[in-house]
């Protein structure tokens, strides 16, 4: 039996990830405990209380792609070459590898399930800094934040066009980090760029300005965090008057047109990035801090890095950790879970008679007749495809022979795992995630139970939210 760690396929070369040789899993095995003990008293302050949800996908990290906690085995049926690929965290919105492919299944989802063949735009909604804090210490107020944007912006497009029955279509995603990885809660999002009616014709969004939106936007927050209970009417009055720099903010600068596939997939990528990127940090082991680089400017220096201690990086990057079940994407209006739902029941049927009856002034906006339009119901990229896609290499396809290469078995039972490893020369007793402390952790932790672990392989589509977004209160 010929077993490798390496795939290659031409010139290019498939290497199962060893995220125990990257600056971030040296930063959290080794400060990361220390980072949870000092919390309570160095960063509750700035980053509120500490959520246990932190320890939990932090772990799962630093167990993500461990050969020691079980592998896949692959192997070619024609020369029975045969290499291990080890089980994932599958941790979303942390885990850079794992991330990195619901990024590249986001980006297929979007465009061939939900988004219709139209000209879109990014719109980017966000709050001045007074506000932020707020947002920080309840994060279950950035479901009113993402409700304010979509609200107001449904009330904008219906106003410039005219159109008051118009039906947006959105994707919506809460963003929480700046350039740095520093708490920054904003909204990004994909919006077909103009309204949709019930009878499947879609008006086009004429040129304007968007000070209203801006303006409709600081007004339903400010609304909605008043109902909340988190600030006052006295509060809202000092906002108020900041006419020239509210902080309240909405760019639609970048527009999609239509039949741009590279185009979507691009931005639909882009707006559920990492909050941080492996490639920008760098970790001294000696000194202990960490240099987080920039490829834009700021400050009055210009700098384009910044560096902090350990535990600083640490509590910066893992404060955009969402809590569990809470969804950071949401659809809207025509993209709905729901009004997607209801056009596959109608199977393209007519709309009613009281909807064909109706007459507007649509004579300055550009109609598209998308009525008989069925988005594709193709299943998300599993792993390999992600793989393909971010690599440019397959990883199923043999290095020797070419043929193609299957996964025979899930390998789980400790003593077999370890007998594998240690004839491969992959076993180390020295090995960290293999230390008393980690053996500790695991442990002590419910949350690393073995039915908790994930085969890298087996893999499922990015889960779908709705918002109503038309019952106003």
């Amino acid at each position: 039996m010929s077993l490798t760690q390496e795939v290659s396929h031409g010139a290019s070369v498939y290497r199962p990830r060893s995220s125990a040789q990257t600056s971030l899993y040296k930063l959290l095995v080794e400060r990361f405990d220390h980072f949870e003990d000092i919390y309570p008293e160095r960063f509750t302050k700035s980053h509120g209380f500490y959520r246990q949800v932190i320890s939990h996908v932090v772990r799962n990290y630093l167990w993500c792609g461990d050969l020691t906690q079980g592998f896949a085995r692959v192997r070619c049926p024609d020369c029975h070459h045969e290499y291990l690929l080890a089980f994932s965290c599958r941790g979303r919105w942390f885990c850079p590898s794992c991330h990195e492919k619901k990024v590249v299944q986001f980006g297929e989802q979007l465009r061939e399930n939900i988004l219709y063949p139209l000209p879109h735009r990014q719109y980017v909604f966000s709050i001045p800094i007074i506000l932020r804090k707020i947002f920080l210490y309840n994060r279950k107020l950035l479901s009113i934040l993402c409700k304010a944007a979509a609200d107001s912006l449904l009330i904008f497009l219906r106003t410039v066009t005219g159109l008051k029955d118009g039906i947006v279509g959105a994707v919506m995603t809460i963003q929480t980090f700046g350039d740095y990885a520093r708490w920054h809660p904003h909204i990004h999002a994909i919006v077909a760029d103009g309204l949709f009616r019930r009878n499947g014709v879609f008006y086009v969004m004429p040129k304007t300005s968007l000070k209203p939106l801006a303006e409709l936007f600081r007004g339903r927050l400010l609304q909605l965090l008043v109902k909340e209970g988190v600030i006052d009417n006295s509060f809202v009055a000092m906002l108020m008057k900041w006419k020239h720099t509210s902080g309240f903010n909405v760019d639609n600068s970048v527009r999609i047109a239509k039949g741009d596939e590279k185009g979507i997939t691009a931005l639909a990528q882009y707006i559920i990035r990492n909050a941080f990127s492996m490639d920008k940090l760098s970790y001294n082991r000696d000194t202990g801090m960490v240099v987080y680089r920039s490829k834009m400017t700021h400050g009055k220096n210009k700098k384009n890095f910044s560096i902090s201690t350990a535990d600083e990086f640490i509590a910066d990057i893992t404060q955009h950790i969402p809590d569990k079940s809470f969804q950071l994407v949401r659809y809207y209006g025509w993209y709905s879970n729901r009004m997607r739902g209801e056009r596959r029941k109608l199977d393209g049927g007519d709309c009613s008679e009281e909807q064909k009856s109706e007459t507007i002034d649509i004579s300055k906006l550009t109609m598209l007749d998308v009525k008989d339009y069925k988005p594709r119901r193709i299943p998300p990229p599993l792993w390999r495809e992600c793989i393909k896609k971010v690599w440019e290499v397959d990883p199923l396809i043999c290095p020797h022979c070419q043929a193609e290469m299957k996964i025979i078995s899930f390998i789980v039972e400790r003593k077999v795992i370890r007998k594998i490893l240690t004839h491969l020369k992959l076993w180390s007793g020295n090995n960290i995630r293999g230390s008393p402390f980690w053996a500790a952790k695991l442990k002590s932790s419910s949350s690393h139970s073995r039915h908790e672990r994930y085969y890298e392989p087996v893999d499922d589509g990015w889960p779908g939210y709705e918002e109503p977004v038309y019952n106003k209160d």
